[in-house]
């Protein structure tokens, strides 16, 4: 299998560079939102990332170490940087899970008890899992494999699971060349059967050039914060605008919802096949900077 190190390092930056570009929608009034974007009125910088990028970090981090998911070392890993810096923006359910992991607890029995033993089936698992569908886009099989196993650590419930799965496999086809008429099928496919599944067979009903504040009226934009409601319309806004990172977010952007998270998804699925190329240079001085061991990779 070929190094895909360099796309998976790429998807991490195009990760951070959409989660930094949504937190800014953060904290205004829709209209205000539709009407800042629609005139393309960019917030001042520094523009600080969250926790997708955080996780994200961590997971790329626990591959260059151990070439697969390791999950209790992830598990470490997530709990260890929540521990170092809480205040990234981290969902209320994901605060009580990375204490009890960092006290030693054990991670599938943190994960289960969530929400009366069903886990947790937010869009946390899908925001932060692009860089891994980067590393390991030569197998696709091995894609499904280890998205699930990053996705359990924290997120038991199967739509989780289902959107993590979905979003590592339109990274790994998009650092793979795939034509994006063709990407939404393909994840489908490969996705096993959810809601999120049905909501992408939906998408790939969906005009490309399809007003995206229409698309979000129809598979969700992350008002839910789910999985089911967040990954499908963000997968879809990737696979229509494969060659223009700043355009796709711009566009993901428009509908509102979980911005930093649609479009860190977003980010992260156009950045291993694209990388940062093209994107404006006071939109990469803005976005904070990573940490200096992932230049080292």
């Amino acid at each position: 299998m070929a190094d895909r190190t360099a796309a998976a390092v790429m998807a991490l930056r195009g990760l951070a560079l959409g989660d930094a570009f949504g937190e800014t929608w953060f904290f205004r009034p829709a209209d205000q939102v539709t009407t800042a974007v629609q005139e393309r009125r960019l917030k001042d910088g520094p523009w600080p990332w969250t926790d997708d990028t955080a996780m994200a970090l961590s997971l790329l981090r626990v591959l260059s170490e151990h070439r697969r998911v390791e999950q209790d070392a992830l598990a470490v890993a997530f709990a260890e940087s929540y521990a170092a810096d809480p205040y990234r923006s981290y969902g209320s359910s994901m605060h009580d899970v990375l204490i009890a992991i960092g006290q030693g607890e054990a991670w599938p029995e943190v994960t289960r008890r969530k929400f009366d033993g069903m886990g947790s089936w937010g869009n946390g698992a899908a925001m932060r899992v692009a860089p891994l569908g980067a590393w390991f886009a030569d197998d696709l099989d091995l894609v499904v494999t280890e998205a699930a196993r990053s996705a359990a650590v924290t997120h038991a419930h199967p739509e989780a699971v289902a959107g993590a799965v979905a979003v590592a496999v339109a990274a790994a086809l998009s650092v793979r060349g795939v034509p994006g008429g063709e990407l939404i099928e393909a994840v489908a496919g490969r996705v096993p059967d959810t809601e999120v599944g049905s909501r992408l067979r939906r998408a790939t009903k969906l005009a490309a050039t399809a007003d995206p504040r229409h698309v979000a009226g129809m598979l969700g934009c992350g008002m839910q914060i789910s999985a089911v409601d967040t990954v499908p319309y963000a997968i879809w806004c990737a696979a229509t605008r494969l060659d223009d990172l700043t355009e796709a977010l711009w566009a993901t952007a428009l509908p509102g919802g979980d911005i930093d998270t649609t479009c860190a998804i977003v980010g992260g699925i156009i950045g291993g096949r694209r990388g940062l190329a093209g994107v404006p240079a006071d939109w990469l001085a803005a976005c904070e900077p990573l940490p200096a061991w992932v230049d080292r990779l």
